[in-house]
């Protein structure tokens, strides 16, 4: 459907043309449908759709078109993002969209200083878009009105939820008009307890929307797992970058250091990358996106909190240097290269100390992945092995960035302290340095090829196999004895048998109080109270009468 054929205004119109839209997305053609419903003031709309689909224009689309009308002249707008990037990205589209309307837009978050956001919506805002911590800064400080903010909209709220942001909605949503008066929209990519009942909660009988998503992970994206051994890792990467040399591609890693340890070894391999965690200074990460989209940086590696909310048209490539830790960050980190009906490709290695991650993955995608074992061709020579990688201090040596952010403070930040030392693409020499506990790199990995020969697979073989005969043949190639089905670990001695409990010292009495003839004495144990001397018949008498 053609936005043409909405009755929208006309400098919206102008708006959506300047922005390059002419036909609607399935989610946007719904959204707008139902906001503009006959017999319905601004009706509340909850919509849940995956990233990547056009929601952000089917929102945008919607609200301005409410706020255009004379009735709501006058009425504000909120949208709240869950990070700082997508709060950008939303205004540089609310921005073209808003046209010749006169409608201002403007984003607001933490990161950065507040004297200049304050001093832009001193000069009137009409739709502030900003993440929750924020936000409640600027109002608790007198310098954000949300009494006449007639339209809300909560994007990524099952991700706002995943960051600890919970509360911070609650807060925000009851500084709003009543629910009465104002419209809401809650876009949420997946259902949960929380974000139905901030539905329930704060909005008025709401019209669902739900975009089935689409099989992007089968028809678009060429998907390809490669199975390497975790000391191949990076000689894999570097052969894939070289020998592809793709236009574009996010590489994203686990945790926060290994992030930053991968692209400063990209970078001693003469390939330019940039790291993209969430603890880097906001001005910072605005300058990295800036030159990613650009095209003046090729590389990004990142987490998958970092990268939420990065909006790319034509990436061309996904690496998962390590496989996610949760099934359906997998699908969301391919699905970065497959949007507007674009095909992308999408590798994913797969160690020995990851394995076990992907028969959860397979069956949240309902499908195995084509994998093969990585060939010496594809591999080039790694000029970082055996070097020691200086990292920054601002992230500890196992901290996972991942989903659920654990934050303290605002925006979903780990850390508040914020470090200004960082300097992008300029890696000092020190940053390298040879191990000399170590030894060289080409030696020890010599040795450790001797020691740890893994029979060579035949690709051929791995044809047409299913899930458990390709673990199987993994499992004989790459890790030995140890089981790749099962991980439930050892159990703990049990210190209660022979006395012990499980304190680690003796317990000389059962649960009947009878003496544990196995207790083993220590200067710990406690001694069986004596027992009182029996009473005589007179005794027994004397008492009973005295009582």
């Amino acid at each position: 459907m053609d936005f043409k054929e909405f009755n929208l205004d006309e400098r919206l119109l102008k708006g959506i043309e300047a922005a390059g839209y002419e036909v609607c997305t399935p989610v946007q053609e719904q959204v707008i449908k139902a906001s503009m419903k006959e017999g319905a003031k601004d009706p509340d709309l909850y919509v849940q759709s995956q990233t990547g689909t056009g929601k952000t224009c089917a929102y945008l689309v919607a609200v301005i078109s409410g706020m255009l009308k004379p009735e709501n002249a006058g009425k504000k707008c909120l949208i709240l993002a869950p990070t700082r990037e997508l709060a950008v990205q939303i205004e540089e589209e609310a921005k073209v969209l808003v046209g010749t309307s006169g409608l201002k837009a403007f984003s607001v978050y933490g990161g950065v200083g507040y004297e200049k956001q304050i001093a832009n919506l001193k000069k009137g805002v009409d739709i502030v878009i900003g993440t929750p911590g924020r936000v409640i800064d600027l109002n608790e400080g007198g310098n954000l009105d949300l009494s006449n903010s007639n339209f809300c909209v909560i994007d990524e709220a099952d991700r706002m939820f995943d960051m600890g942001f919970y509360d911070d909605l609650r807060k925000i949503l009851k500084k709003l008009p009543e629910a009465e008066v104002r419209q809401t929209m809650l876009f949420s990519a997946t259902l949960n307890t929380y974000v139905k009942n901030l539905a329930w909660e704060y909005t008025r009988d709401p019209i669902e929307i739900t975009i089935e998503a689409e099989n992007i992970t089968v028809s678009e994206i060429t998907q390809e797992l490669l199975h390497v051994s975790s000391d191949e890792k990076m000689k894999l990467l570097v052969g894939i970058l070289k020998h592809e040399n793709p236009e574009s591609a996010i590489i994203f890693c686990n945790t926060k250091r290994s992030c930053e340890v991968v692209a400063k070894r990209l970078a001693i391999n003469d390939i330019k990358a940039e790291f993209m965690i969430g603890d880097l200074p906001q001005s910072k990460r605005l300058a990295i996106m800036k030159s990613f989209k650009a095209g003046n940086v090729k590389i990004l590696v990142a987490t998958d909190v970092a990268a939420r909310g990065i909006d790319v048209d034509d990436l061309a490539m996904v690496i998962n240097y390590d496989l996610p830790v949760e099934s359906e960050n997998y699908v969301h980190r391919i699905g970065r290269t497959a949007r507007a009906g674009k095909s992308g490709k999408a590798y994913t290695f797969c160690s020995e100390q990851d394995v076990y991650n992907l028969p959860a993955i397979e069956r949240y995608i309902e499908m195995s992945i084509p994998a093969t074992v990585a060939y010496p061709e594809q591999m080039e020579e790694d000029k970082s092995a055996g070097m020691y990688i200086k990292t920054e201090n601002w992230h500890g040596d196992d901290e996972l960035d991942n989903r659920h952010g654990y934050r303290k403070g605002r925006d979903g930040d780990i850390h508040n302290k914020r470090r200004d030392n960082y300097k992008k693409g300029d890696y000092k020499k020190n940053d390298f340095k040879k191990g000399p506990s170590t030894g060289s790199g080409t030696a020890r990995h010599s040795d450790y090829k001797k020691n740890n020969h893994k029979p060579y697979i035949d690709p051929a073989k791995l044809a047409g196999l299913s899930y458990e005969e390709r673990m199987k043949m993994y499992k004989d190639a790459y890790a030995g004895s140890r089981s790749l089905s099962s991980s439930k670990g050892y159990k703990k001695d049990n210190y209660k048998k022979d006395g012990y409990n499980k304190n680690g010292y003796n317990k000389p009495y059962n649960k009947k109080g009878g003496y544990n003839k196995n207790a083993r004495p220590n200067s710990r144990q406690q001694q069986k109270p004596a027992t009182a001397p029996k009473k005589t018949f007179w005794q027994k008498v004397k008492s009973f009468f005295g009582r």
